[in-house]
């Protein structure tokens, strides 16, 4: 047996194998298996189960118990989402709702998080929105390789494209690369 290898389940066979599982806590168990990693939305889990081949009654009732535990929660997932790419990775908002969106969270619950976001947003000083504090905090992680071009047009340039790719509004862009520059001088 030592030297024998354990032959590997193919997609197929493993889909197949799910489907025919009748017990509700066997996806209960992969639904919480995959909340361990990080939290997630409704819809990925509810993709996640359907694509590993569970039935969707299964799924539901799955998704209705993790609900009721407090483990699965699209409003409070959003909001920690929102967070934390205001900490880490900060966005505008056009590519919060883009990301909100494609993790299946409801447009409804994406406004009223984004809503809270420009409400509790501590005003600078200057009186900016959370976009251009959030699009300033971005360019000055971004400082030192924006530095190494010499060219003040083309580093204003850089700096309003890599604030467009990360999902800020032209204006906000315009602004906070135009400030940037002023700083830079």
């Amino acid at each position: 047996m030592a030297g024998q290898r354990r032959r590997r389940e193919s997609f197929a066979d493993g889909r197949e194998r799910r489907a025919a599982i009748d017990d509700p806590a066997v996806v209960l168990e992969a639904a919480a298996r995959f909340l361990e990693a990080r939290p997630r939305s409704v819809a990925e889990v509810r993709r996640r189960l359907g694509r590993a081949g569970y039935r969707s009654d299964l799924v539901d009732g799955a998704i209705a118990r993790l609900s009721e535990l407090g483990m699965l929660d699209d409003e409070a997932f959003g909001r920690a989402w929102v967070e934390s790419r205001d900490r880490a990775r900060p966005r505008g908002e056009i590519a919060l709702r883009r990301e909100l969106s494609l993790k299946g969270v409801d447009r409804a619950i994406v406004d009223e998080l984004l809503d809270e976001r420009r409400a509790d947003a501590a005003v600078d000083s200057a009186g900016a929105s959370v976009d251009l504090v959030a699009a300033r905090r971005l360019l000055v992680r971004h400082e030192r390789a924006l530095a190494r071009v010499a060219d003040p047009r083309q580093r204003r340039q850089r700096a309003y494209a890599l604030l467009a790719r990360n999902g800020f509004d032209p204006e906000t862009c315009r602004e906070a690369s135009a400030s940037f520059l002023a700083t830079d001088n």
